[in-house]
């Protein structure tokens, strides 16, 4: 074969690569049979900690949620893992149908009446949700509050550069509606980054007296007891649904959601699955919409995606109709308590407090009197997981932690992550800064 092709060996080939990337380390010893190398890679897996293995407190757009034992072995089963793109409905009419059921589910769930099957994660959906709006209202100012995600609107950052959008970043969803004059859309987040509650009607309200779209990226399992941003005017939502039934996978690979009005629906990004029958009345599945750039004129398409995160989506629609209404409000009320719980006990400490500036869900942010960072390591060398230091995002709030809670968070975690922050005040001697009260679970509106 070399002779064939004309070189003297296999490495003639890999000219193109860097010699110092043809053969890189892994950290494995040479020459181990199957067996040794298992053995030596269980080894460096055990360094790891997984997540369930102390208290965890961490969320930040990432949750620790209790998958049910069904939805990875129906979602994975061979059927849906080695199907295709159902280009060809005729022979994808059960992936079709798998989709179908998730769009459903997510409108519902959202409160609209259409929903598509195309975004890589929450992020990616956000920016997508930000050019659909540049299409319909032809205008190229985005509004966005710092409350949300910041690597959501890192991404937005991202997207807007090459279409020359102009991103307007402002203080918080409160100053959105003094910001709406020529705005394309206004996006806001519920709950906000920070776990607080958002008046989504203000915003939608803003948006619409302004002549633009409103935005609202959501935590899906907040909508289980939250009014959903459908029902508050909002134009269209999105997030991620990782919540629902996906493991947190060191970061990814998740789905994004995104649903909108029927006035929006031909602006929508990516696949749209309908539901139809045939000439002889049989019910049937196909692809209604597809106005990616592979498949219409660059000019008139939506988006360049060419996914679906079809396996995880199927995982979200099997985990939704696993839970059903009442089951998912259940996850959310216990979060909800727990979290209350949680600030109550935290907020009690020597200067401590919860700062959200209004009521919050599952999530709020501590401040101690300590560095955030600095916290978060201590704690972390005593197997507790204690959030995520706001310092990272904002600088300006280093001594500030972000803390989630979810149904798997017990009353035993509670008290060792207050223990362990009151040892940790206690050893620094440090001063209390001014305490804010913290809000009480009463005050989340269902």
């Amino acid at each position: 074969m070399l002779a064939a092709v004309g070189i003297r060996s296999v490495d003639d080939l890999l000219v193109a690569i860097p010699e110092r990337a043809r053969r890189p380390r892994l950290g494995v010893p040479a020459g181990l049979s199957e067996l040794e190398l298992h053995q030596e890679l269980s080894r460096i897996a055990s360094q790891d900690r997984p997540a369930g293995s102390g208290p965890f407190f961490l969320g930040a757009g990432v949750y620790r949620r209790y998958i049910p034992a069904a939805v990875p072995v129906l979602a994975t089963r061979g059927e849906f893992l080695t199907a295709y793109t159902p280009y060809q409905p005729e022979v994808s009419q059960g992936t079709l149908q798998a989709i179908w059921e998730y769009q459903s589910l997510v409108a519902e769930l959202l409160g609209f009446d259409v929903s598509n099957a195309s975004m890589y994660d929450g992020s990616t959906a956000l920016a997508e949700a930000a050019l659909l709006a540049v299409r319909a209202t032809g205008r190229h100012r985005v509004v966005i509050a710092q409350d949300v995600h910041p690597h959501a609107r890192a991404v937005l950052r991202a997207y807007a550069h090459g279409p020359d959008l102009e991103i307007v970043e402002v203080a918080d969803t409160a100053a959105l509606t003094e910001n709406a004059t020529g705005a394309a859309c206004l996006i806001t987040q519920n709950p906000s980054f920070f776990g607080t509650i958002v008046d989504l009607r203000a915003v939608a309200e803003a948006a619409h007296a302004a002549g633009a779209l409103a935005v609202a990226s959501v935590e899906p399992v907040s909508c289980a007891l939250l009014e959903p941003p459908g029902a508050c005017g909002i134009d269209v939502g999105v997030g991620d649904g990782q919540p629902l039934g996906i493991p947190m996978t060191f970061g990814g690979p998740y789905v994004g959601m995104m649903a909108a009005t029927g006035a929006l629906v031909r602006q929508m990004p990516g696949r749209i699955v309908g539901a139809t029958s045939d000439e002889d009345g049989t019910r049937g599945f196909v692809n209604t919409l597809q106005t990616r750039e592979q498949h219409i004129r660059r000019e008139k398409a939506t988006s360049n995606i060419c996914t679906n995160e079809a396996v995880y989506a199927i995982h979200a629609a099997i985990y939704l109709a696993l839970m059903g209404p009442r089951g998912l409000a259940s996850v959310a009320a216990r979060s909800v308590e727990q979290a209350h719980r949680a600030a109550e006990r935290l907020a009690a400490l020597p200067g401590c407090a919860v700062t959200n500036d209004g009521p919050f869900f599952f999530e709020f942010t501590l401040r101690t009197p300590l560095g955030a960072t600095a916290l978060r390591d201590a704690l972390l060398r005593d197997g507790i997981t204690a959030g995520y230091p706001l310092g990272h995002d904002f600088p300006d709030r280093a001594d500030e932690i972000l803390v989630c809670c979810t149904e798997l968070t017990t009353d035993d975690d509670i008290a060792r992550l207050a223990t362990a922050i009151a040892s940790e005040i206690s050893r620094a001697g440090a001063p209390a800064p001014a305490r804010r009260p913290a809000p009480r679970s009463k005050a989340v509106p269902a």
